[in-house]
């Protein structure tokens, strides 16, 4: 084959993957931050209504967070059979899950129908949603890392969280009409549903991209080599353990800083500061857009310089800023409500852009499905998890922003001091598997499996 036939493909393959990638991860955000959205405007008057407004928020958040603590067990299942038989396989199941699981939150009957079994069923699903999007981010990830040309690769992976992004503007954006279009009762009595029952599209669209994305080299050439693990999760435990803490490190402030400015403001302005909710959600909306821009400007800066200082750039910049959010937001003028959210996020995206690169180089070939999903989830349920609820928490005891503010500059800081203690990644060679992901300290060669 002539090199011009072999670049064409190449570049295919990393298009194929790019789109598969980000298309895929868009819908599946979708399906999860329409959930965190709604948490915070509907569900405590659907499923809580017999609590005080704050308080039914707070139930409402809780059930949020319990799709979090089960993403890490779908991610070690994920990440099991995604380092077993492939990625591509495993990303197909979990967008058919993942959609079935939000349409089912839209045919849920309400705690005036059914009474408590409508929050447990809610809790139900919650669950489900988590275990699929446990295995989502590491594969989707996967996907373009392990296809991307190593000078490019922090840029062309940042599509993935580009993909988070979409998703949150396109949940923010169908709430935000059929919140505008209709009636408070309209919205509340089936205006929410509407969003939720448009999964089912989502389900058609991901299955349809991800069948014509093929399979990462990376992957191939760990089975044709016969060195795919026959336990994943176990070598990676075994191997590097200290790689998922620093994961953990990098990523838990970023999302503590992520669902402050987007979830927690939206209860905040609306029920503290008696706002329309399309004041928040105009913010949102407003932030993704931007996010859809700097995430890859900011991971093609690490391609320059480098994941770390990047991510410091990122870190610093967020702790210097959170001071000024809430005098921003209390003037509850819309302009600087968005120009608060807008600061936050800028920085959150020196963070984040950043981080699906850096998880990825971090691990081993053959375990690094496991690596890379395991590591991002269980940083979900330290920072995203039980930041809203936190939040609310601190709000209600205080009375007060200022604790607010200081639990989430003390996260941000710990950032900072992983990212001191995290290595360097740009520029690692993917293929290698031993010897070099674990700050150079050689290993025994992976266990095998010749299936």
């Amino acid at each position: 084959m002539s090199i011009g036939k072999e670049s064409a493909l190449r570049d295919n393959g990393i298009r194929r993957a790019i789109t598969g990638s980000l298309v895929g991860t868009s819908l599946e955000w979708y399906d999860y931050f329409l959930y965190g959205t709604a948490a915070a405007l509907v569900f405590n008057k659907v499923f809580f209504p017999s609590f005080e407004p704050l308080t039914g928020t707070l139930l409402a958040f809780l059930t949020f967070a319990v799709g979090f603590v089960t993403r890490p067990v779908g991610a070690v299942i994920a990440g099991h059979f995604g380092d077993r038989i492939g990625r591509k396989k495993v990303l197909l199941v979990t967008i058919v899950v993942m959609g079935v699981a939000t349409v089912a939150i839209g045919l849920l009957p309400s705690y005036a129908t059914v009474g408590v079994t409508a929050p447990i069923l809610l809790v139900v699903i919650r669950v489900v949603q988590g275990l699929a999007l446990g295995g989502e981010w590491g594969g989707g990830a996967l996907m373009i890392a392990e296809h991307a040309p190593t000078s490019q690769r922090g840029f062309l992976t940042s599509f993935v969280q580009v993909g988070a992004s979409i998703g949150n503007l396109l949940s923010t954006a169908v709430l935000f009409v059929m919140s505008a279009l209709l009636t408070q009762d309209a919205f509340l009595a089936w205006g929410w549903r509407v969003p939720f029952l448009l999964s089912a599209v989502v389900v058609v669209v991901g299955i349809y991209i991800r069948l014509k994305v093929n399979e990462t080299p990376t992957f191939s050439s760990l089975k044709g080599d016969a060195q795919v693990s026959r336990s994943p999760v176990l070598d990676l435990l075994r191997r590097q353990p200290f790689d998922i803490l620093r994961v953990v490190g990098i990523r838990a402030g970023a999302d503590i800083v992520y669902y402050l400015l987007i979830t927690f403001l939206l209860t905040y302005v609306s029920q503290s500061l008696g706002l329309p909710r399309s004041v928040p959600l105009l913010a949102a909306m407003i932030g993704a857009s931007m996010q859809l821009v700097t995430y890859p400007a900011f991971a093609a800066l690490s391609d320059r310089y480098g994941r770390r200082p990047v991510t410091l750039v990122g870190a610093i910049g967020s702790i210097a800023w959170m001071p000024f959010v809430f005098p921003l937001v209390d003037t509850k003028s819309t302009v600087l409500i968005v120009v608060a959210v807008l600061g936050g996020l800028l920085f959150h995206s020196a963070m984040y852009g950043v981080q699906a690169v850096w998880i990825c180089e971090l691990f081993e070939a053959s375990h690094r499905y496991s690596g890379a999903s395991l590591g991002y989830q269980l940083a979900g349920i330290v920072g995203g998890s039980l930041a809203p609820t936190i939040a609310v928490g601190l709000l209600q005891i205080s009375n007060s922003t200022i604790p607010v503010v200081i639990y989430v500059c003390v996260a941000v800081a710990i950032v900072a001091v992983a990212a001191m203690l995290t290595r360097e990644t740009r520029g690692a060679d993917m293929d290698q598997e031993a010897g070099t992901a674990n700050d150079g300290a050689a290993r025994p060669a992976a266990s095998s499996v010749t299936d």
